[in-house]
């Protein structure tokens, strides 16, 4: 208790805090020798006085060894991970963990739910009929050792520290906390006992950082800090300010993923954050030597069907049915209610209002309010358009996918409320996606 108090003292203060003393505390929160007051104060002294890169490493260190390391020796290739920062419509990770298996890396993917306006992988994969995402730890290495890839949520003996201080800080006005923002994400990231790591971290109006400066800041901070734990990362900051996909809804998402594998339809904003990703996952792992031939090599597996069997044969052997890239729509839930939201107007679509939509989503029905409610599967936007395409009053925005007549109707005014309009016909220009991309050897320590 003492030694708790000294270590709340020190960090208030600006003193710095050694790794025993940081280790220390973490054990004291998991056999719950300290106290939630105790995670608090550390919490808001943390968020007014920060820490230092070697602190934060303690941290995560501490954090993740709380529980269960996964351990993968024998295997005959890397095992790597991405991580999103969050976004609308955003279905990388189902794409992106079996391409990169299907050219030679293993994928342990721990994911998460939806947050705030943002989805949430599980949530997705849900939407498939019989799909598991809960389960003990040696049967999903065993299927990331048969499959090449898994994609579960977190289990209760991975980095428990972390529940429990996010519990805390939930209700302490100290989630924004960068230093704890880092080693919350990277105490789990770690606990998969990875090779290497990527960062997906969006930017723009669809994501929770708005601008580049603030995405480059929690970019770099996730690679200074995943590198000072002895993991090799890179981070990609990618435009999350109009869509990344045509749909916004758990198993539209998931259709759309279908499609994307089976190379039906690819939003070209999609593949190129998959491509890139991918391809920092195969340097990183030491699959390829340079981003160009990785890249390459991730685009022909994307192209011959390699990633549409790896992930057909994850939803399988995870519950699914074993049809699933060809049958998607025949196994998802659909909703009652389907129609457009028209135009209304003449004129150039500019810019999607992406948190907007995404809060649309929510009231929907397809994400939650509370931890507690149950999400409908079936409801969401499709079809949506990019911007910059000229529009008569009965062109189609998108379409909605709801549960009743009312929540159809509200969802056409939410939709209606996100767009902003130009008069004038606006340049046809393609614009990437990727925005920057950080090298986490680059970084240095602060």
């Amino acid at each position: 208790m003492q030694l708790t108090t000294e270590l709340i003292r020190k960090t208030r203060d600006g003193e710095s805090v050694n790794a025993e003393e940081l280790t220390a505390f973490v054990q004291g929160i998991t056999n719950a020798t300290v106290t939630d007051a105790q995670i608090a104060a550390f919490a808001m002294a943390v968020w007014f006085r920060g820490m230092t890169v070697p602190e934060q490493s303690a941290l995560t260190l501490a954090m993740r060894d709380s529980g269960r390391v996964l351990e993968w020796s024998g295997l005959n290739g890397p095992v790597v991970d991405k991580h999103s920062t969050g976004g609308v419509g955003d279905f990388v990770s189902l794409v992106l963990g079996p391409l990169v298996a299907s050219a030679g890396g293993y994928v342990p993917m721990i994911s998460g739910r939806g947050l705030g306006h943002t989805g949430g992988t599980l949530d997705k994969l849900e939407s498939i009929p019989g799909f598991v995402t809960r389960m003990a730890p040696d049967r999903f290495q065993s299927l990331v050792r048969r499959t090449g890839v898994a994609i579960i949520g977190q289990t209760e003996d991975l980095a428990p520290a972390d529940r429990r201080i996010y519990a805390v800080r939930d209700v302490t006005a100290t989630v924004a906390s960068m230093p704890l923002i880092v080693s919350s994400i990277l105490s789990k990231k770690l606990a998969e006992g990875l090779d290497g790591l990527v960062m997906d971290v969006k930017l723009g109006n669809g994501a929770f950082m708005r601008d580049v400066s603030e995405a480059r800041a929690l970019a770099e901070d996730l690679c200074r800090v995943a590198q000072e734990s002895g993991v090799r990362c890179n981070a990609v900051l990618t435009e999350m300010g109009q869509p990344i996909a045509r749909t916004a809804g758990n198993a539209l998402e998931v259709a759309e993923a279908a499609d994307f594998l089976a190379g039906r339809q690819q939003h070209p904003r999609m593949r190129e954050i998959v491509i890139e990703l991918a391809a920092e996952l195969l340097v990183l792992g030491g699959l390829e030597s340079d981003l160009g031939r990785a890249s390459g090599r991730a685009g022909r597996r994307l192209d011959d069907g390699s990633a549409a069997e790896r992930f057909e044969a994850m939803v399988a052997r995870q519950g699914g049915p074993p049809d699933f890239v060809e049958q998607a729509r025949n196994h998802l839930p659909k909703a009652p209610v389907t129609g457009p939201v028209t135009a209304g107007r003449t004129a150039c679509l500019a810019e999607w209002d992406m948190r907007a939509l995404g809060l649309a989503v929510i009231a929907l029905g397809g994400g939650r309010r509370r931890a507690e409610d149950e999400i409908d599967p079936s409801v969401g936007l499709a079809g949506l358009i990019s911007p910059g395409v000229d529009l008569s009053p009965d062109s189609p925005l998108c379409h909605v996918h709801a549960a009743s007549e009312d929540a159809f109707e509200q969802a056409v005014l939410q939709v209606r409320e996100a767009v902003r309009w130009s008069e004038a016909a606006l340049p046809q220009t393609k614009t990437s996606a990727i925005r920057a991309r950080i090298a986490g050897a680059d970084v240095k320590a602060e």
